[in-house]
This record gives C-alpha cells, structure tokens and sequence, in this order.
C-alpha cells in the first residue's frame, strides 16, 4: 500500500503560518528566483521523483499553486523546471465541493468523503502520494490518521500564536525519526514515521 507524506514548512513551536495566515517570516519561499541553496533543491527534486500522486486542497489549487509550477515547467531556463515537471506530471486530487473544472492536466476533483478517496488512492499501485495544502486540509488529513510519513521543514522562528495543522488532534501521535538534516539558515527538515510502522 502506497504512502501518504505530508510536507509543510513551520516554525520552531509549531505553526504554518502566522495568526493573520502570513508567511513572510519562512527562510526560503517558492518565489520565481529559487534562492534555496544547491542540497536543499536536490532534497525537493527527489521527494518529488519519488511520488505521482499530490492531494492538494482547494483552496491551495485556486490560489496559485497550479498557475506558478504550470508556467515553471514550460521554463527549461529556471532552475525550478525539473521540480516543477514532476509535479505536472504527477496525478493530482484537488478536495473541493466548489470547483467544477481544473485548468491543470492530470488533475482530478475528488468531492466525495475525503477519508475514503485517499484511503482508495492508497490501494492504487504506484509511488508514494504527498500532500499539499494549508493548516486546515493538513489538520483534517493528521486526524483521520491518513499522514504516514511527515516531512517538516522547520524554520529559525518562533511565532507564540497562529495556524497549526495539529490543533484536531485528540491524544497523542507516536511518530520515530527517520532523519534530521540541516541546511543553510538555520533550516533543518525533519523527517518522521508514524510508529504503527513497527519501528
């Protein structure tokens, strides 16, 4: 069964973003001018190749995501093109009861209960799935139980307030680490495993 990774960019207590949802005080930014150094592109590159499938929330979808990396992978010339291939490339579930179309290919509208759509996706073969979105789908995705593996990029900052992605847990979530590697910055990228894993 395929696994389901859930990726976000944090700060050190914890929050995607702060309490009025910006994110100005993140190290490095997905902007047009990759400035994120040599190893921590190749750690994006990678994680991408080792997926085709990306969950993405509406509002993620609609607010730019899809418009920045389409145009990015028509750009051989940026550095971010071959990130952004992968993800054109890669199956893509937008969760919405709203949308009735995406302008991006190999995208699929997934309206029916979120739980057993992903659960499905899980059962199809392929590489693992990623998740993609804002503190409220990450929320809702933790506490169904569905994130199998984390990847936090953890940022030089604390915020004392704002948007978590943990706030709908009820009890605690093992997890073990499978990895902690430092970057330039201060950054560091946590990987972890939830325990039911054996491990």
């Amino acid at each position: 069964m395929r696994k389901l990774l859930l990726q976000m960019q944090m700060s050190l207590d914890g929050y995607v973003a702060d309490k009025d949802g910006g994110m100005d005080w993140m190290v490095w930014s997905y902007g047009n001018d990759w400035t994120w150094n040599t190893t921590l592109r190749t750690y994006h590159t990678d994680l991408m190749a080792s997926i085709d499938c990306i969950l993405l929330s509406r509002k993620m979808a609609v607010q730019g995501f899809t418009a920045h990396w389409a145009a990015l992978a028509l750009r051989p010339d940026n550095p971010q093109s071959h990130f952004a291939e992968n993800l054109t490339k890669a199956h893509k579930v937008v969760f919405t009861k709203t949308l009735a179309r995406s302008e991006w290919e190999n995208t699929t509208l997934a309206k029916g209960n979120f739980v057993d759509e992903i659960l499905a996706l899980k059962q199809v073969s392929g590489k693992n799935i990623i998740a993609f979105g804002g503190a409220g789908f990450a929320s809702s995705l933790i506490k169904a139980g569905l994130v199998d593996e984390f990847h936090l990029i953890v940022n030089p900052v604390i915020l004392g307030a704002g948007l978590s992605p943990f706030k709908e847990i009820r009890g605690s979530l093992g997890l073990h680490l499978i990895e902690s590697i430092p970057y330039d910055h201060d950054i560091v990228v946590l990987k972890y495993l939830k325990k039911e894993y054996g491990l």
